[in-house]
């Protein structure tokens, strides 16, 4: 049996709780104003927090809404994290992702919008799309041990590195594509339905998905 993760301090979860807070002003600025019409004093006076906070925590007003765009890989991980080794890496992901995409409550199906009106927000700005693209490529950095260690002994570390690097770009590719549309967040067309096809399109030929 794996070790489980230690849990969080008091104060690390008082610093991500504040973070989110931050994170949810930008973002619901970015949609009333813009990333253009909002500035870091706007979403720190909005979050109740003093702009020195904002800057301890963030570099730019762009940077704020990392949180939130990364809400969904750390769900997907910690269920990954939870799997024991032995089962076939395809129905593991497979699983994981679905759950991890899915809306169970309201506070899920908040999640999914907030990542969609900033997806869209992105398209017009550069700095916005660049802070997708790093908290998509620390999700990877973060799931490869884990993959790693789902694997097995023996597993091949170029084809392991590679199915992290495939498994984050479906999960990437079908939000976006999910954002560009009008698609309901469950059901056909749903970031699940959608992230799931992308894995059997980006793994079907490794061996580590055949399992």
């Amino acid at each position: 049996m794996s070790p489980k993760p230690s849990q969080p301090s008091l104060t690390e979860r008082r610093k991500a709780a504040t973070q989110l807070d931050i994170a949810r002003a930008a973002a619901a600025l970015f949609a009333e104003r813009g990333p253009d019409g909002t500035t870091a004093e706007d979403i720190a006076r909005r979050a109740g927090v003093a702009l020195r906070t904002f800057y301890r925590y963030f570099r730019s007003k762009q940077d704020a809404v990392g949180p939130l765009l990364s809400g969904g890989a750390e769900r997907w991980r910690a269920l990954l994290e939870a799997a024991e080794p032995g089962e076939a890496l395809a129905g593991v992901l497979e699983r994981a992702v679905t759950e991890a995409l899915r809306m169970p409550d309201a506070h899920a199906a908040e999640q999914l919008g907030w990542t969609r009106g900033l997806l869209r927000a992105a398209r017009e700005d550069p700095a916005l799309r660049a802070v997708w693209y790093r908290v998509n490529q620390d999700s990877e950095e973060r799931l490869l041990p884990v993959l790693t260690r789902l694997a097995g002994e023996g597993a091949d570390p170029l084809e392991v590195r590679l199915a992290a690097a495939a498994a984050t770009d479906a999960v990437r590719v079908a939000l976006e594509a999910w954002a560009e549309t009008d698609a309901p967040a469950s059901g056909p067309g749903s970031p699940a339905d959608l992230a799931v096809h992308c894995l059997h399109q980006l793994m079907g030929g490794m061996r580590l998905f055949r399992g």
